[in-house]
């Protein structure tokens, strides 16, 4: 375990996708959404995640990731791997067209 790392929590390397915005969901609203788009995205790419508190993480080789909401906010982070990095553009735009469709903005 890396020091300074909390049992059981995953270091997270640089972002390759960095996603940040308001929301008008609520915490509930937000936490649904954030599991249609790990459905969504976890069926495009072969993603699998597991929620921590408020995080939802998510891994798969070459690919790992948190999803974090609040009442009022969502971050996305997402590092690839080497071979997904020339990927990195169609991926990221799927993934802000979730996030676009799944989280309005207030």
């Amino acid at each position: 375990m890396a020091a300074g790392q909390a049992d059981g929590a995953r270091a997270l390397t640089v972002a390759d996708i960095r996603l940040e915005r308001e929301h008008s969901l609520g915490l509930a609203g937000a936490r649904a959404a954030a599991e249609k788009l790990a459905a969504d995205l976890g069926k495009r790419f072969g993603l699998a995640g597991e929620w921590r508190g408020n995080d939802l993480e998510f891994e798969r080789p070459g690919v790992s990731g948190k999803l974090s909401v609040t009442g009022t906010h969502v971050r996305l982070e997402v590092a690839l791997g080497f071979m997904l990095k020339a990927m990195k553009g169609s991926i990221e735009t799927a993934v802000h067209h979730e996030v676009d469709k799944l989280f309005p903005r207030p």
